[in-house]
C-alpha cells in the first residue's frame, strides 16, 4: 500500500481508503485488463469486499485524471475506459463484437503521421489513434 500512498501524494491527492483501493484495482488489472469502465472498477471492489460507492468511484476516477494519473478513453462502445497513466504513447484497437482493447504502437505510422502534419505545415502536438476491428472470419 505504501506505494500507492507516494503514487497519490505525488499527484497531490490526500491519501484515503477509497483512493487507494482503486489505484490497486486498476494498478493490479494493469498486466491484463488494461481498460476499465467506472462499473468495472466497482464491480472489482465488491468482489475483493470493499464497501465504495458507485459514485465514489467515479468521483475517484474523475480526480485520478485531473492529477494525471489515468487516461479517460471515450471510444465507440458508449462509455469511458480508464487506464493507469504510464507516459508511454500506444495507439488502441477496439473491437466492436467484443469490446476488447488492444494497445499497440507502430513507429511507420508515427513517422507517416508527422509525415502528413509536416506536409500540410503542421507539428503534431498530440494524437489519438483508434482503429474499429472485427475478428477475421477463417
Amino acid at each position: 500500500m505504501a506505494v500507492e500512498n507516494q503514487e497519490l501524494r505525488k499527484a497531490g491527492l490526500k491519501v484515503t481508503l477509497p483512493r487507494v483501493k482503486i489505484l490497486q484495482i486498476l494498478e493490479s488489472t494493469g498486466e491484463t485488463t488494461q481498460h476499465m469502465s467506472a462499473e468495472d472498477v466497482y464491480r472489482a471492489l465488491l468482489e475483493a469486499g470493499e464497501d465504495v460507492g458507485l459514485a465514489t468511484v467515479y468521483r475517484v476516477l474523475t480526480q485520478f485524471e485531473t492529477a494525471g494519473l489515468v487516461t479517460r478513453h471515450n471510444f465507440e462502445t458508449g462509455h469511458s475506459v480508464f487506464e493507469i497513466a504510464r507516459g508511454e504513447h500506444h495507439d488502441h484497437m477496439v473491437c466492436l463484437d467484443s469490446g476488447d482493447v488492444v494497445e499497440f504502437n507502430d513507429p511507420v505510422i508515427e513517422q507517416r503521421q508527422r509525415e502528413i502534419a509536416e506536409h500540410h505545415g503542421f507539428e503534431i502536438v498530440d494524437h489519438s489513434l483508434v482503429l474499429y476491428v472485427r475478428k477475421l472470419k477463417r
